[in-house]
C-alpha cells in the first residue's frame, strides 16, 4: 500500500493501549530488516529519518526506499522526519514525499515553539501529513543534536497540555527521563508526567530514546498513554557488533553481503522483539 500518515495509527494506538515503533533508517539493510520484521509480526511501523541520515543517504533515495518497502506490502508504513530543526527543513521533507514530520522546537522559547509548530500543523494537515511536536528537552546525543544530561528538562504537564491545545499536533514528545544514545545506568522515567499529560490530551505521548529502556518500564509507559516509541541505537549496536564478530572470525572476508546480510538479520530480530514488547504485533 502507499505510505500513510500516522494520524489514525496514533489514535488507535492510544485507544487500544499499544505503541507503534519508530525505527530509524540509516541504509538499505535497516530498511530491509525493519520491513521484514513488520511483515513477520504483522505490525504497523514508522520509518524515522533524522536530518543527519537524510544528508547521508540523500533525500530521493530515502523516499524511494520507503516507498518501495510500503508499496510491496499491505503493512501500514509511515515515513517520518525525526527532529526536524526548522520550518524550512520540515517543508522540504513534506515536498519530498514524507507522510509525517516532527518539528523539534524544544530549544526555543515556549511561545515561539507553539507559533512555529502551529504553522507547520496547519500546512501539513492541509497536505494530509501528520505532525509530532516536542516540549521539554530530551537528553543524550543524536546526530549533531546534543543536550547535556543536566540541561535536559523534564516537561511540566501543564505546559505540555497547553502546547497540545494551542498546536493540535498528532503526537507529542515530552521529556520524562529517557535519552538518545546509550544509557549510563537505568533511566529514571517520570511516569506521573506521562499519566498527567496523556489523561488530558487526545494525542498519544512519544517516548524518544527507547533503546535500552527496561521492558517493565516500557509496558508501564504504554499503559499510561505512550503510543509511539523511537528505537535506533539498539539496531545500530546489533549491526556493528555482528560485523565486528564476523571480521574477528573471518578477517579475509571482503564481500559486503557476507557481513551486511547477517547484520541485517540481527537487526530484524531486535525489531521483532520490540514490536512484541510494544504490543503492535498483529495490529497491521
Amino acid at each position: 500500500m502507499p505510505l500513510v500518515a500516522m494520524t489514525e495509527l496514533m489514535r488507535r494506538a492510544k485507544r487500544e493501549r499499544f505503541a507503534v515503533g519508530q525505527f530509524n533508517m540509516n541504509n538499505l539493510e535497516f530498511v530491509q530488516a525493519i520491513m521484514e520484521a513488520a511483515e513477520l509480526e504483522r505490525a504497523p511501523l514508522i520509518f524515522g529519518v533524522s536530518e543527519g541520515a537524510l544528508k547521508y543517504m540523500g533525500e530521493r533515495y530515502v523516499v524511494a526506499l520507503a516507498r518501495a518497502a510500503a508499496e510491496g506490502s499491505d503493512i501500514p508504513v509511515v515515513l517520518h522526519l525525526d527532529h526536524g530543526s526548522s520550518f524550512e527543513s520540515v517543508m522540504r521533507a513534506i515536498r519530498a514525499g514524507f507522510t509525517s514530520v516532527m518539528f523539534d522546537g524544544s530549544h526555543l522559547p515556549f511561545e515561539e515553539n507553539v507559533r512555529l509548530t502551529r504553522e507547520i500543523v496547519r500546512v501539513a494537515h492541509a497536505m494530509g501529513v501528520s505532525v509530532e511536536g516536542e516540549i521539554g528537552r530530551i537528553g543524550g546525543v543524536e546526530d549533531d543534536l546534543s543536550v547535556e544530561d543536566e540541561e535536559a528538562q523534564i516537561t511540566r504537564p501543564e505546559e505540555a497540555i497547553r502546547f497540545f491545545e494551542e498546536t493540535g499536533v498528532d503526537a507529542l514528545a515530552i521529556s520524562v527521563g529517557t535519552a538518545h544514545g546509550i544509557y549510563k545506568g537505568r533511566p529514571k522515567i517520570r511516569f506521573h508526567v506521562i499519566e498527567a499529560v496523556a489523561r488530558a490530551i487526545e494525542a498519544p505521548i512519544v517516548l524518544h530514546g527507547g533503546s535500552g529502556v527496561p521492558e517493565e518500564d516500557v509496558r508501564q509507559a504504554i499503559a499510561l498513554g505512550v503510543g509511539k516509541i523511537n528505537v535506533n541505537t539498539e539496531n545500530q549496536v546489533a549491526m556493528t557488533e555482528t560485523i565486528k564478530r564476523i571480521f574477528a572470525e573471518k578477517p579475509d572476508v571482503y564481500d559486503p553481503r557476507k557481513y551486511l546480510g547477517p547484520a541485517r538479520d540481527a537487526m530484524r530480530e531486535v525489531v521483532r522483539a520490540k514490536m512484541r514488547l510494544f504490543g503492535s504485533s498483529g495490529k497491521a
